[in-house]
């Protein structure tokens, strides 16, 4: 069922796990549709009444319908019974292509983060954002085929404590901002960034780093699912595509499935020439300013 492993040549490797019978999607975005996504930590499909149980988890994620869901805790520990490896599972449950991302592997198994998608996956890497002392932590770093176009899509999950957070957030800028090696495409349409940034302090932290980046995202309550007063999750476009209705996914099902509840979102095509004008303006701004710079550093003293 499953096909062979591709990887993925940075800093770590990510797994590409094919599924057949997938959903053709042709689909391109000269089309005006739009790509539905969402983050969602699925606490090890472990839900609010503490019962295991992959199979909610899994009609939440039929019930959302997204092209490309970034999961966070997902678990293929032995011990847990039916559906014990929850990639596999959601991937076979979803009809979706699966891509794994390393975090902890011990001799119990694997527990980590997860792309799920209906388009072609080119290329996976995982980029390790561990710090010293603390709990394995990382990303996937995947590039998807849509229509004609690269998707960079990026799944996260960040630590529990502020200043392993702003370590890592700025790991993964500088990862972003690196250059491609010569195998992996541009991504002309769109670089997506979501996960569960545990950053509970609202636009502070790693969050002020992305948004500083990216623009600003939205700051939907998520966690606790039954009564949710924190954003921890959060979804960042940067590209021609931009992100709408981005909204909180509240159906009864998924208030009880985990402990947090998906983040969902829309990307639209139809915002394209307001982000060419966007970049340019940023693009003279910030030239402006590096020559005005150099001109007053130039000036004797």
């Amino acid at each position: 069922m499953f096909q062979s492993l591709l990887d993925a040549q940075a800093r770590g490797r990510a797994r590409i796990v094919s599924r057949a019978g997938i959903r053709p999607q042709s689909i391109g975005p000269a089309d005006g549709l739009s790509v539905r996504v969402v983050t969602y930590n699925v606490h090890t499909c472990v839900g609010v009444d503490r019962r295991y149980d992959p199979g909610r988890i899994a009609a939440v994620l039929r019930e959302i319908d997204a092209d490309i869901a970034c999961l966070q805790e997902v678990d293929a520990r032995r011990g847990r019974g039916r559906h014990a490896d929850q990639w596999a599972y959601l991937g076979e449950a979803t009809g979706c292509r699966v891509v794994l991302g390393a975090g902890v592997r011990d001799q119990c198994g694997r527990f980590g983060n997860a792309i799920l998608t209906r388009f072609p996956v080119l290329n996976a890497r995982s980029i390790d954002l561990t710090v010293g002392g603390w709990e394995p932590r990382g990303a996937i770093d995947a590039d998807l085929l849509f229509g004609d176009r690269v998707l960079r899509v990026i799944a996260t999950h960040f630590g529990l404590r502020a200043a392993e957070r702003r370590l890592q957030a700025n790991r993964l800028m500088a990862a972003l901002g690196g250059s491609l090696p010569p195998h992996r495409r541009e991504a002309e349409a769109v670089l997506l960034l979501m996960g569960d940034l545990n950053e509970w302090r609202g636009r502070s932290g790693a969050i002020r780093a992305f948004d500083r980046q990216l623009g600003p995202s939205a700051a939907e309550r998520t966690f606790p699912s039954w009564m949710p007063v924190l954003a921890l999750d959060r979804i960042y476009a940067d590209g021609p595509a931009v992100l709408r209705d981005v909204e909180v996914y509240r159906s009864p099902l998924a208030r009880l499935a985990s402990d947090h509840l998906p983040l969902v979102g829309n990307l639209c095509w139809d915002g394209h020439a307001a982000w060419r004008r966007e970049r340019s303006r940023l693009s003279r701004r910030r030239s402006s300013e590096a020559n005005h710079a150099a001109k007053t550093q130039a000036r004797p003293s």
